[in-house]
């Protein structure tokens, strides 16, 4: 036990007890509070649609990442030149091993400035509950400030990897990717890197647990089109166009609501079933003065958002759509839209194993244990995101983003992240890094 020599030992052992008790719980080190910064100046570049400022963002990033010594290189699959693909390197000290790929998009969705409490482009840190408000937040501008300031631990630790470590920051992923990952897939670029394993972004987890994506679920478009005899509006007779269209749109709800019962007993997770939502309707015959109130069209017309989770039978869902949704007897034709292939280059699902048949699972699942973290059960992602592209060409690829005990906020109003919790991302980054990057496997 400490011994006070007098009244003035007594008087600086209150006063030093008194500064750690009133220390704010969220004081961050030096280090911390320039992370934070870089996160914000990050947001501050608007990269939302429709006109991304991806010089902006190239101009920031690469120089930050020559910085930490990595290596760069712009790519253009554009003829455009205005998409630029950034690629930076942390060379291994094995180069016949395999890669690591850690990938993130540099463009996000528009937002509604008016609907948000603090402009969605000022990267506002309210001290007060740590929140850092802005587009992007989320959806995913963390992960590339996260990857990098990893990055700088592990060199400041000493670290050197084995596998050579890539980081891809792309564009257009919020629109499909088709001018971002999916050339980049396809591109002689991408198969020089002989990328072994991919890391992509995931969601966030309203529990303490780290939400962890194995698959993405098939994005289809679906349009129904009816024809009927036009009529008065007052005349009830059988076949009428729109009649016919909400006996489709009636099949149809009553399947959605039998795959949303699934997800609301808690026997399947929002990505293991088929959604099937209604985006528009059109109908009606218009004049100058509007909608003609007395006669029923002989066309109408219905858009659907569907998605397939890649377990699913797809040939099935052909078959209901033809025979159930929009049979050619009830005047009904139907458009189906499918993007991407059902299947990888050796014909399975489109799914990264999540057990002891893929060695890079457990390498994963032991780095979040040893960074402090549990893992929720995987799932499939009930979007999709760009790490389809790597799981079309047979290579694993996990969806992932260290956010737990946060509300799911991507493409909402309102976007944060706090930055306790952004913090801890960097943390778990330098535990997955220095794992997969000294698998020998």
């Amino acid at each position: 036990m400490l011994r006070l020599r007098c009244s003035h030992d007594l008087l600086l052992a209150v006063v030093l007890l008194a500064s750690v008790l009133s220390r704010p719980a969220d004081a961050f080190t030096e280090l911390e509070s320039a992370q934070i910064r870089l996160f914000q100046d990050y947001l501050r570049i608007c990269t939302a649609h429709p006109s991304p400022d991806y010089a902006g963002a190239a101009g920031f990033l690469l120089p930050y990442a020559e910085s930490l010594g990595l290596r760069t290189v712009t790519l253009q699959f554009t003829p455009c030149k205005s998409k630029p693909l950034l690629l930076l390197t942390w060379p291994g000290t094995d180069p016949s091993l395999s890669s690591i790929l850690l990938n993130s998009h540099l463009d996000s969705v528009p937002a509604e400035p008016e609907h948000w409490v603090h402009p969605p482009f000022a990267a506002h840190h309210d001290v007060a509950t740590g929140r850092v408000y802005a587009r992007g937040a989320q959806d995913d501008k963390c992960l590339p400030i996260q990857y990098l300031e990893a990055i700088r631990g592990l060199q400041a630790a000493g670290f050197a990897p084995t596998r050579t470590l890539h980081i891809s920051l792309v564009p257009d992923e919020e629109i499909g990717g088709r001018d971002g990952f999916e050339k980049f897939a396809q591109s002689e670029e991408f198969r020089a890197l002989n990328v072994g394993f991919m890391l992509d972004e995931g969601q966030a987890s309203l529990t303490d647990e780290f939400r962890v994506f194995y698959g993405d679920r098939l994005v289809w478009r679906l349009i129904v089109k009816a024809t009927g005899m036009p009529g008065h509006g007052s005349k009830m007779f059988d076949g009428a166009a729109v009649e016919n269209l909400m006996d489709c749109i009636e099949t149809v709800v009553g399947f959605r609501e039998a795959q949303f019962g699934m997800v609301k007993a808690g026997n399947r997770g929002p990505g293991e079933v088929v959604s099937v939502n209604p985006v528009y309707m059109k109908a009606g015959t218009l004049s100058p003065t509007g909608f003609v109130m007395n006669m029923q069209p002989s066309e109408a017309e219905v858009g659907f958002d569907l998605r397939i989770p890649p377990t699913e039978d797809v040939e099935h869902i052909i078959r209901r759509i033809k025979e159930e949704w929009a049979p050619a007897h009830k005047n009904l034709t139907y458009q189906l839209m499918k993007k991407g292939p059902t299947r990888d280059l050796a014909g399975r699902p489109i799914v990264t194993p999540t057990n002891a048949s893929n060695p890079w699972w457990s390498v994963f699942e032991h780095a979040i244990i040893s960074a402090g973290g549990k893992l929720a059960k995987p799932e499939i992602l009930s979007s999709s995101v760009d790490s389809r592209f790597v799981r079309q060409l047979g290579i694993p690829a996990l969806g992932f983003s260290p956010m737990t005990n946060t509300p799911i906020l991507l493409h909402d109003n309102n976007e944060f992240l706090e930055d306790k919790v952004f913090l801890r991302g960097i943390k778990v980054y330098e535990h997955i890094i220095r794992a997969l990057s000294s698998f020998r496997g």
